[in-house]
């Protein structure tokens, strides 16, 4: 099931997108896929007709696992660390479909980083890795957008990491999804940036939320970014970048700078 939340110009609402008649549609539901039962509102509406928002808007926080391909720690001429490596990014970095990536003044060098993300479903504290898949709702695309240059300058990432837009998700929630071999692509204007597979984490879904776990407690509409293939590459204003996850679909997001 694909879960969406979108708006035509009102208040936002959720929706599960599905095909009906070769043709893209979405029906809307009532409440909040993380709190309440959902059921049908009667709203069926074409997928090219309505505005997608991010999915979920954490209330919490984003959690982030680094170098944890393997190929993307070399590229970057990083070992890859015997304890996983974690960082946080705030809500105010989440942005949805077609939102504008702003590129931070204090940055000439943000790069992309196409990930898979997991989203929480229900509070969770101490999972063990065969606890993990009964408390996700389900996966979505994301970026976890880098500004490299203060990247190296600081010890702590938090100007590189948690600027604002700096995390970009969407375009929906897919629940129902073997997350072992995915397809995991970026693209700048159509030119290839990463060409990988989940199959190459060097840590599992269920390894690295488990390990959160033991640290903070989950929330309810938490993410977690569970690291990027090789082929990172800088991002330009005027650009537009596209972050493709087999069996979700793509995440498509322009670049400017204010």
């Amino acid at each position: 099931m694909r879960i969406a939340r979108f708006t035509t110009g009102d208040d936002p609402m959720y929706g599960i997108v599905q095909s009906k008649d070769g043709r893209e549609m979405v029906y809307g539901i009532t409440g909040d896929p993380l709190y309440t039962e959902i059921r049908p509102t009667g709203t069926i509406l074409p997928l090219e007709d309505v505005r997608l928002l991010a999915p979920v808007i954490p209330r919490s926080k984003v959690v982030c696992v680094g170098r944890n391909y393997a190929a993307h720690a070399a590229e970057l001429g990083n070992e890859v660390p015997e304890q996983a490596l974690y960082f946080l990014k705030p809500n105010t970095s989440v942005i949805g479909p077609g939102d504008p990536v702003v590129l931070p003044a204090y940055s000439q060098e943000v790069s992309l980083e196409a990930e898979l993300a997991v989203v929480i479903k229900g509070m969770s504290k101490g999972l063990t890795p065969e606890q993990v898949r009964s408390a996700i709702l389900g996966f979505t695309c994301a970026n976890d957008l880098t500004a490299r240059d203060a990247q190296r300058e600081e010890k702590q990432w938090l100007r590189a990491k948690a600027f604002d837009t700096s995390c970009p998700i969407g375009p929906w929630i897919e629940t129902d999804l073997d997350t072992s071999a995915l397809s995991i692509t970026s693209s700048v204007d159509g030119e290839s940036a990463q060409d990988g597979t989940t199959a190459d984490m060097i840590r599992s879904i269920e390894e690295i939320v488990s390990e959160i776990s033991q640290v903070m407690t989950l929330l309810p509409g938490d993410v977690i970014l569970t690291g990027t293939p090789a082929g990172v590459r800088t991002v330009e204003a005027g650009s537009s970048i596209d972050v493709t996850i087999e069996g979700i679909g793509t995440l498509t997001n322009p670049v400017v700078r204010r």
